[in-house]
């Protein structure tokens, strides 16, 4: 992961939303554009034993791994909210210490380049689930429900709003179908 500790010096502050963050940022932001990150993918690669599971019943929930690229969206924050954001966002994000947070440059929809913080999955943790097979994330999918909700409605709210921005997610729309057919 790239570093870019002068990002926020010039008073723009991005952040890459991949998941949760798109339909639900919980931050004020001034601007949002659709953003492509390159070298990391949107992977259901997470077991979820707060937000969408518990220790007995772990979710499966999003996170970025290496590899192939991503679209997304990215939040651009006013300078004088940049610290509050970053408080909330590391509160909701590093609960379990699953993810480990930077800067990534993303490429916005119109051209322009832009570091952006982002969460991305660490493999050696014991919540990285790695690649799981369709129906082993399945089967974790529907039993996974915690203090913000089932691991289901997480991942069919993702598809619903990716569809909405017109970046569709095949992988994820064939696996909320496999979800829901049991």
């Amino acid at each position: 992961m790239e570093r870019h500790e002068g990002s926020e010096r010039d008073g723009d502050f991005w952040v890459f939303a991949y998941g949760s963050l798109i339909w639900n940022p919980g931050f004020a932001f001034e601007e949002r554009a659709i953003a492509t990150l390159r070298g990391w993918h949107r992977a259901m690669c997470i077991l979820s034993t707060h937000y969408r599971g518990c220790e007995e019943a772990p979710g499966l929930v999003l996170g970025l791994d290496h590899g192939g690229s991503c679209r997304g969206l990215a939040y651009r924050v006013a300078p004088r909210d940049v610290s509050a954001v970053r408080h909330y966002l590391d509160g909701r994000e590093l609960i379990s210490g699953v993810y480990r947070p930077g800067f990534i440059p993303v490429t916005l929809k119109d051209g322009r380049r832009v570091p952006a913080y982002v969460y991305v999955a660490k493999r050696h943790h014991p919540q990285y689930a790695g690649r799981q097979t369709p129906d082993q994330a399945a089967d974790l999918i529907r039993r996974g429900a915690g203090s913000r909700g089932s691991s289901r409605d997480y991942l069919a709210s993702t598809v619903a709003h990716l569809d909405a921005l017109g970046l569709p997610d095949p992988t994820l729309r064939r696996l909320l179908r496999l979800v829901d057919a049991r």
